[in-house]
């Protein structure tokens, strides 16, 4: 059997993009690192805090690196060799780490990514990096699960697309309500996982809802 040859995509469009916001120097970042272990009630200049300013700022940088990345660039290699396979291709369980835009506190769980190949498929590691390249923003779990399915979708261009999201919010599990245990599931559903509902109702079999199970190192 000759072996798969990957097909590229026409150039991808550039999308609109979100005004960019000068980004402060490192001094000044590190400066409001201070600031902050300050208005905490501590004294940044004792032993014990004195590098934690450069620790912080590096942290943020290794978690926001999805402001760097483009995700439509991400999935524009795909291939069409497929022998004719026209069935679900599902990714699950995909680990996530995330931070929430209102607190900046630690979003983390799982993503399953489901979509019903047209004319194409992707590389698997390509859905899990389009996974941290969203997750490694500033952001909420509603529009996160809605950014992958559209993102898969106009790249794709597939028959379907279903992404479900399953996290936990320490915004909500270690301050306001202290609710620990508790889950958010969001899912989006486009193409025939939407209008059909025996597409959508196997893609969420495959997933295993519901009765979602109980994340894992948590």
């Amino acid at each position: 059997m000759p072996p798969v040859v990957a097909s590229p995509l026409p150039a991808a469009q550039p999308r609109p993009r979100a005004v960019a916001v000068p980004r402060p120097s490192r001094a000044e970042a590190e400066e409001a690192v201070r600031t902050l272990i300050r208005w905490a009630g501590d004294d940044p200049g004792r032993e014990g805090l004195l590098g934690t300013p450069d620790r912080v700022v590096r942290a943020f940088r290794e978690y926001f690196t999805g402001y760097e990345e483009d995700p439509v660039a991400l999935l524009h290699r795909t291939f069409e060799e497929t022998d004719g396979y026209d069935e679900i291709v599902m990714l699950k369980d995909i680990r996530f780490e995330s931070h929430c835009e209102h607190h900046l506190a630690p979003i983390i769980g799982k993503v399953h990514i489901a979509y019903l190949p047209k004319n194409r498929v992707v590389g698997i590691s390509k859905l899990a990096r389009l996974v941290d390249v969203y997750a490694k923003r500033l952001q909420i779990q509603e529009k996160m699960t809605a950014q992958i399915a559209n993102t898969i979708d106009e790249v794709l261009q597939p028959r379907g697309v279903g992404v479900v999201i399953e996290a936990a919010h320490q915004c909500m599990t270690t301050r306001g309500t202290h609710k620990p245990g508790t889950i958010l599931v969001t899912s989006r559903m486009l193409g025939v996982f939407r209008t059909d509902p025996t597409s959508r109702r196997e893609v969420l079999a495959m997933v295993g809802m519901p009765g979602v199970a109980k994340l894992d190192n948590v």
